[in-house]
């Protein structure tokens, strides 16, 4: 099936003839107030475009795996954690995520953080850390303080 050659945005960061998805089982691996829609997904482009939302409060799954990511925020702000480093983040920001590094997103407490991300079509399944790996990121006090809450 051919992708459509436009998807009108609809209010509330939505997108024309676009499912608003969960954003994983919930029982494979924790997060809190996250949804996603695929916004094109063609053999021919090689990756998946996809829009991300966060609640308030909200965070995606603390996760690493082979495949990058390209991470652009649309609206609210909040903070990044890739590899060892916790980034702030706001609109229109590009996040990167290299192969291989934990990588976790989390919303401010008073509004929504929306995101588009790049990811090859085909992709590996994502990895948690183990208890040892967790404790290891916890070790650093900038990662602890990230986590603070969760």
């Amino acid at each position: 099936m051919n992708e459509p050659i436009l998807r009108k945005a609809q209010p509330d960061y939505r997108w024309q003839g676009v499912d608003i998805r969960a954003y994983k089982d919930e029982a494979s691996a924790p997060f809190r107030g996250v949804t996603r829609q695929v916004l094109a997904s063609a053999p021919d482009l090689k990756g998946e475009l996809r829009y991300f939302e966060i609640a308030p409060g909200g965070w995606t799954t603390l996760e690493r795996h082979q495949h990058a990511h390209a991470v652009t925020i649309l609206r609210g702000r909040g903070r990044a954690l890739v590899g060892h480093e916790v980034v702030e983040i706001g609109a229109l920001d590009l996040v990167t995520v290299p192969a291989w590094a934990w990588h976790q997103f989390r919303a401010a407490a008073d509004q929504p953080l929306g995101f588009l991300c790049m990811v090859d079509a085909e992709r590996d399944r994502p990895q948690l850390p183990s208890p040892a790996e967790r404790a290891e990121l916890e070790a650093m006090p900038q990662v602890a303080e990230f986590f603070a809450g969760s």
